[in-house]
């Protein structure tokens, strides 16, 4: 596991992890903080955030020094490769342990381990993507996989734990601003053409925009209108009085959600009052790429509307000449007639179990492995990316000496408007806390439930210090939940220059004590 606090963010995966254990699996946790898991883990790498592309490529140093790569499925089934082994040749342990914080003999440790066990998975999540370097996280992680040959059969693989339900559904639709439904390129004339001819509409050539770039559209006055569904920018995007600030020049704003958050409150010109995963139809894609039914299990509360109702209304009110859609199966066809990965799953086959995508016809059982036999590329053959580290952009110094690291817990989601709702949750964790080390907290005059005031070069906030040995000197860490303390007042919004996502796990803080245990008054 490399960053992924797997217990918390996703705790029915994480019982198998914990059965696997038991019945022989190892553990490697690779990851900042101690989490849960480092409790059954044979190492934990608590590597400095931002440092995994030293730590990987020094794995996999030690994987072409002692001679543990696949040399069969590396000729047969790759491309590039000579690239990588240049780049790695670079990065020795000696040297990741001066950059990561890591022991050069548990590197070696781990690199043995993985590249000689045939059953070996990496598994990651947003401790792994949320940097100004995440293409290069992921394809260092990557470059792991297929130099070994994990790949294409049973519990082995890359897996993406998708940080929030149905995710993976959500993306398989087409809500990505360069790809039709089904990933298939919207720059390519020929899939442009066949989606124009079912929809009756030309359909653009050019790339949308990601969020980061929505919201400095946004700010320059190029987006005057915006149309949220079930998100919460206002609190949950780093940098946020930035994003504050450019929801205040938008001309109009609608929300569509099942409660006000922030944003909505806010900023809203029109709130559409949605419906909830137990209210409608429909289907939901999970980690494995399984195509699951959902369906409703209870009514609609007051004015809310089903979300495939208040879209098709709000379309046809546009003067968009939209078909009917009598209900999410209709939809779900129109989307498997148009991808062929999904063609083949239909309602009436995944009434009871669901099935995986690539499924092209009727007869289809569902591919079980994505990559098997071969990597799914048009050429068959996994493509190796020779990856340089690059530091994180911003780093402590002697005004902002710690560096603080964001994520979630067990017990709330996301921006908590859901969860902040239910008191059972709220007895658990009501108040924004930071986690610190003994050390750091002693050195500040800082006692274990005392209130102090992070600063950053972007805003401030005050939350409770928790004192443990869950971080090391230097590394403090907060849960994004909370929105009287929202930590992404803090947080940088450098993105990542590929795909666009902001560097919440690393930013430069400085900590000021309170001087109180008792809550501050509000300002």
């Amino acid at each position: 596991m490399i960053g992924s606090n797997t217990t918390e963010a996703h705790p029915v995966l994480a019982l198998r992890m914990k059965k696997a254990a038991r019945n022989g699996a190892t553990i490697v946790v690779a990851d900042p903080r101690k989490i849960w898991l480092t409790k059954l883990a044979k190492r934990h790498l608590q590597l400095r955030p931002g440092s995994d592309v030293w730590l990987l490529n020094a794995i996999m140093h030690v994987i072409l020094e002692e001679g543990l790569q696949n040399d069969e499925y590396i000729a047969e089934l790759t491309e590039d490769f000579d690239a990588v082994r240049e780049v790695v040749s670079r990065y020795t342990p000696e040297e990741a342990e001066k950059i990561t914080g890591v022991p050069a003999e548990d590197i070696r440790w781990v690199a043995r381990a993985y590249a000689q066990e045939k059953h070996a998975a990496i598994f990651y999540t947003l401790g792994i993507t949320e940097h100004a370097c995440a293409i290069d996280n992921i394809w260092s992680l990557s470059n792991l996989v297929l130099m070994t040959g994990h790949l294409g059969y049973e519990s082995t693989g890359l897996n993406a734990l998708r940080g929030q339900n149905n995710v993976q559904g959500l993306n398989d639709a087409g809500a990505n601003p360069a790809y039709l439904p089904g990933y298939q390129p919207a720059n390519d004339p020929e899939i442009r053409k066949k989606f124009a001819e079912r929809w009756g509409v030309e359909v653009p050539e050019k790339a949308g925009y990601r969020l980061d770039q929505m919201i400095s559209g946004m700010q320059d006055g190029r987006i005057k209108a915006f149309y949220l569904i079930g998100e919460n920018p206002g609190h949950t995007e780093p940098n946020a009085k930035h994003v504050e600030e450019s929801f205040h020049n938008l001309e109009f704003l609608v929300s569509q959600d099942i409660f006000l958050n922030d944003t909505s409150r806010k900023h809203a010109d029109v709130v559409f009052p949605a419906s909830s995963f137990a209210e409608k139809e429909g289907t939901f894609t999970n980690t494995e790429r399984r195509v699951n039914r959902v369906r409703r299990a209870v009514p609609l509360p007051g004015n809310a509307r089903e979300d495939l109702r208040i879209v098709i209304e709000f379309a046809q009110a546009m003067g968009a000449n939209w078909p009917e859609y009598p209900d999410a199966e209709s939809v779900w066809n129109e989307f498997a007639d148009l991808a062929p990965l999904w063609s083949g799953i239909r309602y009436d086959r995944i009434e009871e179990v669901g099935l995986q995508w690539p499924c092209t016809d009727r007869d289809d059982p569902g591919e079980q492995f994505l990559h098997a036999p071969r990597p799914a590329r048009p050429s068959g053959r996994g493509k190796f990316y020779p990856v340089e580290y690059q530091p994180p952009i911003e780093e402590p110094d002697s005004e902002f000496p710690f560096v603080l690291s964001t994520g979630r817990t067990l017990y709330h989601y996301n921006s908590a408007t859901m969860t902040m709702r239910e008191e059972g949750v709220t007895q658990k964790q009501e108040e924004p806390f930071v986690e610190m080390s003994p050390e750091d907290a002693s050195n500040l005059g800082v006692c274990d439930g005392d209130w102090v005031r992070l600063v950053s070069r972007r805003g401030q906030i005050e939350a409770r210090a928790t004192v443990g040995d869950r971080v090391y000197p230097g590394l403090v860490w907060m849960a994004l939940h909370f929105a009287e303390s929202r930590v992404n007042l803090l947080t940088n919004d450098v993105t990542d220059s590929l795909i666009g996502i902001p560097e919440y796990k690393v930013c430069a803080i400085r900590i000021e004590p309170v001087g109180s245990a008792l809550r501050p008054a509000a300002r």
